[in-house]
């Protein structure tokens, strides 16, 4: 029965709003390893970034102990996905910033860098979060970004 509606579907039309996934593994990031960094959905496009840390795309950590360094290397390597889905910072409608060891004067240093990225005239929903640890213990900054890109419609 299951086919027989899934064709009418198809037939009428509805079909091609039922969304549609992709998982994309952009140029310019080190391949994750048992994650993705870029799920597209469709219609329309709703894009997920998977958290970036401070890896050049070989996969080395870019700033040490330098959490200014390694917030350039995580807006970059943002970039970097959000163009393998087609879609640039003024697209993104939330970011999560995870800061190890958060001190309020860290703030002033990653909204620096941001600022440079996002559209700082309608900034992006955020939450910036204090955290013991993250995946590794030189990283020092994680974000995630979702993305909203509007399509034509034929």
């Amino acid at each position: 029965m299951s086919i027989v509606k899934n064709l009418l579907l198809m037939a009428s039309g509805a079909g091609s709003l039922l969304a549609q996934t992709e998982f994309l593994k952009p140029a310019g990031i080190a391949p994750g390893n048992g994650y993705s960094h870029v799920v597209v959905t469709r219609p329309d496009k709703l894009i997920f970034i998977a958290g970036q840390v401070a890896n050049n795309p070989k996969g080395e950590l870019v700033g040490k102990d330098d959490l200014k360094a390694q917030t350039e290397q995580v807006f970059q390597n943002i970039r970097a996905a959000l163009a393998a889905a087609g879609a640039s910072f003024d697209n993104v409608v939330k970011l999560n910033l995870y800061i190890k060891g958060y001190k309020q004067e860290s703030r002033a240093v990653i909204r620096e860098v941001r600022n440079k990225y996002i559209n700082a005239a309608n900034p992006p929903a955020s939450t910036l979060i204090g955290v013991a640890a993250l995946a590794l213990d030189d990283y020092l900054i994680e974000v995630e970004a979702v993305a909203a890109v509007s399509e034509k419609r034929k």
